[in-house]
Parts: C-alpha cells; sequence; structure tokens
C-alpha cells in the first residue's frame, strides 16, 4: 500500500474511499484545517491536512520558498492521497483556495470536486488599510529589488470574528508559535510569489471543470466577497456560492465553521453518489 508523507504539521484521519486534501493560506498552518478535517472525518472522509513547504517554521524557512515549491507540494500531497482513494477532492482556505483551483485546472482527471473557502486573489477585505491594497504591485517591487526586508503585519480581527478563538489563534501567532497559528506578518517577497500565483490562476479559471463549492464570508476582513465572485463566475464547471453572514476571513475556524463542515460533507457526497450511479449505469 501506498502511505502518504506526513510533515511535522500534517494531520491525517483514515477514513471511507473519498479522500479530501485540505489546504492552508500562505503564511498559515494545517491546524486552521483541523475543525473542518474532523468534521469532514466524521461523515465519513478520509482527510489530509497538507502542510505547505516552507511553512510552519521561520520566517527565513517561508522565505527559501515560493509559489512554485507550495504548488508542488500540495500536488505531492494530492497525488499520495489519489492512490489511496477512488474519489479526491480539494478544499483550500485563502491562498490554499488558489492553490485548490490550480491543482483542479492542472490535473482535471484527478480532482472530483473543490471546496474554496475565503478564496483570494487579492487582499481587498474591509480591514486591509489602503497601502496594503497596493500589494499587488510587489512582484514589480520585489524585482526591482525593494523591500526584501519589508513585511505587512497581521492586524486585528485577524480573519476572526468568534472572539474566544480569537484571542487564542492570535495570541499563539503574536507568540511564535507559528507551528500552530502561523507567522505574524507576510514578509513582502511571499507576497510577490502570492502575486504571481494570483495573477496566473486568474487566467487558468476557465480550465477548471471540477465542480466548485464556493464558500465565503459575506463581511470578509481580508478578502472582499468580489474574490468569490469571481471565481464564480470564471470556472467551467458547475459552481455552488455560500455566503455566510456571521463570520470573518478564516471561515474554517470562525463562528459558522460547522456550516462549511456540512456544506462541504454535502456537496462533496452528491459529487460521489452521481458518479457512483453513472459507473453502475455503465457497466
Amino acid at each position: 500500500m501506498t502511505h502518504t508523507r506526513i510533515k511535522q504539521a500534517d494531520f491525517f484521519l483514515q477514513g471511507g474511499r473519498a479522500g479530501v486534501l485540505l489546504v492552508h493560506g500562505l503564511t498559515g498552518t494545517p491546524a486552521e484545517m483541523r475543525f473542518v478535517g474532523k468534521g469532514l472525518h466524521r461523515a465519513g472522509y478520509t482527510v489530509h491536512g497538507m502542510q505547505l513547504a516552507g511553512h510552519c517554521g521561520d520566517e527565513a524557512d517561508l522565505l527559501r520558498t515560493g509559489w512554485r515549491d507550495w504548488y508542488s507540494s500540495v500536488g505531492e500531497a494530492a497525488g499520495a492521497l489519489r492512490r489511496r482513494v477512488d474519489h479526491l477532492f480539494v478544499a483550500g482556505l485563502s491562498m490554499g483556495a488558489v492553490l485548490a483551483l490550480k491543482l483542479a485546472a492542472d490535473r482535471p482527471h484527478e480532482v472530483d470536486g473543490v471546496a474554496a473557502y475565503g478564496t483570494t486573489f487579492r487582499y481587498d477585505g474591509w480591514s486591509i488599510p489602503p497601502i496594503a491594497r497596493l500589494s499587488f504591485l510587489l512582484p514589480l517591487l520585489t524585482r526591482l529589488g525593494i523591500g526584501r526586508r519589508r513585511r505587512f503585519m497581521e492586524s486585528f480581527p485577524y480573519g476572526i470574528k468568534d472572539e474566544r478563538i480569537r484571542q487564542r489563534i492570535a495570541g499563539s501567532m503574536l507568540a511564535g508559535d507559528s507551528a500552530a497559528a502561523g507567522l505574524p506578518g507576510n514578509p513582502w517577497p511571499s507576497l510577490a510569489e502570492f502575486y504571481r500565483l494570483a495573477a496566473g490562476m486568474r487566467r487558468q479559471l476557465g480550465r477548471v471543470r471540477a465542480p466548485c463549492l464556493v464558500m465565503h464570508a459575506a463581511e470578509d476582513d481580508v478578502a472582499s466577497v468580489d474574490n468569490a465572485h469571481l471565481v464564480a463566475r470564471s470556472v467551467a464547471g458547475p459552481v455552488e456560492t455560500v455566503l455566510l453572514d456571521d463570520s470573518y476571513h478564516m471561515i474554517t475556524v470562525d463562528q459558522q465553521r460547522d456550516r462549511v463542515i456540512a456544506c462541504s460533507a454535502d456537496f462533496f457526497g452528491r459529487i460521489v453518489s452521481a458518479r457512483e450511479r453513472a459507473a453502475a449505469s455503465a457497466a
């Protein structure tokens, strides 16, 4: 049997023959996907919450990697999980949603469905300062050698509306526990890599033919709902869009995480049922 490689911060939950790969965001950690992972596992899915290359260490670890490394780690984890299951779904948060969509565009015969949580092509939410909204210029600035030692720091409310959860996660992050809560800032070179990924994936959205579940906070503080609308109108496959009215950006840990779990489990389950009916009819 092929075994999935598990990195230090990964989690793997063995379930049935439908698997879900969970992909966290830039400077984040698999812990931000753990609530959803456990919920999907209770619903019968095999779940792998993966660690992106360069993440869960210090800033220097992150800066040694770029978007191609992050995407390569997603592809490796997806390939390993796909060999264990009959149906593969990929769900990502923030930049993780962009990576999930890219995998579906590049590997249409491997990915059976995508769940895009808080998809981020631009940091344009209500809490983002005006100067930070110009961060899409970072690829140009970094090519000119500008800002290599600078970073945008995370700020209140840290993508979380639930005060109790915010205090716990923000406290761990600001205390330097990057494996549990991620880094407290986004280095400019890493943000430049993110925007290179996002720009390329915008051009690929029309190649995504797998069914997509797009879930986004209506009051997302980090990435406005325009990001979700971009996905919904651009992908080629069927789309279901769910806007959450009591969460901020980190919908996988925030107040409506149970709804994220329920919608995702139902969405994936309907795809599995349809594929199994089609296979039975063809037999």
